[in-house]
């Protein structure tokens, strides 16, 4: 079952959209345990200066966060787009975990989605290059201006506020986010 938190922003969301949204987002319900319930957060965007609507969706499932988000010129158009792009991530991971569960001996665990493994045929995503790097102690502004430097758009490093590895990276809207560690 999913437990929607649907949010509008610079719009109110009517009941109309909200309906809408679930009745899309109940695709994936088929993917999902029925005696669970998954936090669904649902951001709805609308950009008066272009004119076009933003949805974006996280899914927390038990192991795995999906999350998707696309821009259109039409709203119900976006909440489409991103409700397919969860699909395809779902129908993905569902294959490689029946996948892996097959190589071990054990039948699927899903006999619900007959065309998941003709979705997807790739077992592995190819690492095409491989680079060690050697984590120099910093603070966040000066890993910024060392991505800066490289023209990266992320680059990872030894926080020195408290000796962890930490990224930060360059964000869509062009700002800069930091991603910390727990001990």
């Amino acid at each position: 079952m999913l437990d929607y938190q649907i949010r509008g922003l610079n719009f109110d969301v009517t009941e109309a959209i909200q309906a809408y949204v679930e009745k899309r987002m109940a695709r994936l319900e088929k993917y999902l345990d029925d005696a669970e319930s998954y936090p669904v957060r649902v951001k709805l965007g609308g950009h008066k200066s272009d004119r076009t609507y933003q949805a974006e969706v996280t899914v927390q499932l038990p192991e795995l966060v999906l999350r998707a988000e696309d821009t259109e010129d039409d709203l119900y158009a976006a909440i489409d787009m991103v409700v397919d792009k969860l699909e395809r991530q779902i129908k993905k991971y569902k294959t490689k975990i029946n996948r892996k569960l097959r190589k071990q001996g054990i039948p699927d665990l899903n006999e619900v989605e007959s065309d998941v493994d003709q979705a997807e045929n790739t077992d592995e995503l190819p690492i095409v290059r491989k680079k060690t790097v050697e984590l120099k102690p910093m603070d966040p502004q000066e890993a910024v201006l060392q991505m800066e430097l490289l023209g990266h758009d992320f680059f990872i490093f030894l926080n020195a506020e408290n000796e962890l590895p930490a990224v930060v990276y360059k964000r869509k809207d062009g700002q800069y986010a930091l991603l910390d560690t727990d001990n």
